[in-house]
């Protein structure tokens, strides 16, 4: 990841559910608009965990420019 926080980050979320055995499930992508870069994800859960890594430490006092050690 960057070593200098964002102040923003965009993304197209896409959701969709699937059926896995007699169950269904959420299933969710995000694509990035600049680069149409795509990364999956097997359940909601997944995404949450890759958006707080990506934004974290990035909320915690620091101003926008401050590199993060």
């Amino acid at each position: 990841m960057n070593a200098v926080p964002r102040n923003y980050i965009s993304f197209l979320l896409r959701l969709y559910r699937v059926r896995e055995q007699e169950r269904w499930i959420w299933r969710a992508s995000l694509e990035d608009p600049l680069t149409s870069e795509r990364r999956t994800f097997p359940n909601l859960s997944a995404l949450f965990a890759f958006l707080n890594a990506l934004t974290e430490g990035q909320t915690e006092g620091r101003t926008p420019n401050q590199k993060v050690e």
